[in-house]
């Protein structure tokens, strides 16, 4: 049963103090009534005997502590789920925002869900393709893992995001769809689930018409944060979106691809929040308990055994001032399996996605591809086009030092090289989806300006299957 106080004893800024309490649970919601009448949302943040703090999602201004109460609901944030999310567009609490009903759920779950038990993990091992060759070739996504970009302000993550959803398929999965209303060749058994952390109404209404006008709408649900949003809405949408996912994943057998940006956002609010609490802060500033939160975001990616579904993760955060080391992306990259890095010099360059291939990992590539799952060179190839990418770079900075004319012939053609892979392998049009297919026999086409005894990280057999052609 709900309970009820008039023990209100202190407010400040988004932060309530209530007093004389009992039977209340970390996380759970409150509904705070004016004297006017107006109810507000919050939830608990810390319990302390017979106290409670609790922040509110709508601001404080206006409260008169003698005259308003407080009902604590006895539960935490809830999302409803059905399978009529797919095509949404909700906020940070599962409301919709593009004025459609309701949807009449089959369940309520809770937003912070469950972590997956590791012995009941599968290991990801199929390719997913994104139809972008600087990931597809050389940094693979498998489905069940969760792999970053790592950006930096002014760098067009949130264009390479929408690439994504338009363009993502998983290759010879051709279930039928999970929605009668939604035809098989359009949905494939594959879902999107997009959570936008305190972006702005720009980036709002891009990445609507985007989808809609991609059709990749119709498979795809979308939270939306919006930077004037309540800071603790913000801190929701990543566990919000994921509830989605895992209904969508492991209760309807989809293999969903969830896209979270921007993660920077969140450890803001994360910082915010603490700040507000007087805690004692860590590096920078932030809590000291961040790698532990986004620990319980990122480790909700994955596949169970004896489930068909899976949730793929591809959170994505800019770093602020450009600074691998700051704690956002360092904690990050200890959590996750890989990362994809944007480049400031590609992107001066007009190079799109300006997707930096040598310090850019995917650990788990080497499960998605090869025979069966993209083809037998795939290996080999990428190996070598990484190999004589990173020669071509150091020709490059040797001819800074010592001038052009002072390389040897082998290093300017590995110098041009370089140049023709930033060029026609990595950019591609943002409208652009390459099949594996093409994205091979580009690296092949590439592979053939080399001396052909240049290419000693290819067995001989693929030299002469694939670069004859």
């Amino acid at each position: 049963m709900a309970k009820e106080y008039l023990t209100l004893r202190e407010i400040s800024g988004p932060l309530v103090l209530i007093e004389d309490i009992s039977g209340v649970k970390y996380d759970e919601l409150i509904e705070l009534t004016t004297a006017s009448g107006d109810k507000r949302r919050g939830k608990v943040l810390e319990v302390s005997s017979d106290k409670a703090l609790v922040q509110l999602f709508e601001s404080s201004s206006g409260i008169d502590i003698a005259k308003s109460r407080v009902k604590f609901l006895g539960k935490g944030i809830e999302l409803g789920v059905s399978l009529d999310i797919l095509g949404k567009v909700f906020n940070g609490l599962g409301e919709p925002l593009d004025g459609s009903a309701q949807i009449i759920p089959e369940k309520y779950l809770d937003i912070n869900g469950s972590p997956i038990n590791p012995i009941a993990r599968d290991y990801p091992n199929e390719f997913i393709q994104t139809g972008i060759s600087a990931i597809d070739g050389l940094n693979t996504l498998v489905r069940g893992q969760k792999l970053p970009i790592l950006s930096g302000s002014g760098l067009p993550h949130s264009q390479l995001a929408a690439q994504i959803v338009r363009q993502a398929q998983i290759l010879g999965k051709k279930e039928k769809s999970a929605r009668p209303d939604v035809p098989s060749e359009q949905a494939g058994g594959f879902a999107i689930v997009f959570g936008a952390i305190g972006i702005t109404f720009e980036e709002v209404d891009f990445f609507i018409k985007n989808f809609q006008e991609g059709a990749a709408m119709e498979r795809t649900v979308l939270f939306i944060n919006q930077a004037d949003d309540p800071v603790i809405e913000r801190i929701a949408v990543p566990r919000t979106a994921l509830t989605a996912a895992e209904f969508l994943a492991f209760e309807h057998d989809m293999h969903v691809l969830v896209i979270l940006t921007d993660m920077t956002n969140y450890c803001e609010a994360l910082r915010q929040v603490s700040a507000a609490r007087k805690e004692v802060p860590g590096r920078r500033g932030y809590p000291g308990y961040m790698y532990t939160d986004l620990a319980s975001i990122y480790e909700r990616a994955g596949r169970i055994k004896g489930k068909k579904g899976s949730i793929t993760q591809v959170p994505i955060l800019t770093m602020p001032e450009d600074d691998k080391t700051h704690p956002i992306p360092d904690l990050t990259g200890y959590i996750t399996e890989g990362q994809i890095i944007l480049s400031r010099d590609l992107h001066r360059k007009g190079i799109y996605p300006p997707i930096d291939v040598m310090p850019s990992l995917s650990r788990l590539k080497d499960r998605g591809i090869g025979k069966g799952k993209t083809r037998e060179d795939h290996s080999d190839l990428f190996n070598q086009l990484f190999s004589a990418y990173a020669k071509g770079k150091q020709a490059q900075e040797l001819s800074v030092i010592m001038g052009q004319e002072s390389l040897s012939e082998l290093d300017k053609i590995y110098f041009d090289f370089a140049v023709t892979f930033e060029k026609e392998y990595v950019q591609q049009d943002k409208l652009q989806a390459r099949t594996i297919e093409e994205t091979l026999q580009l690296g092949w086409k590439l592979l053939a300006k080399l001396p052909k005894e240049e290419l000693k990280r290819i067995r001989p057999e693929f030299i002469e299957k694939y670069l004859s052609r």
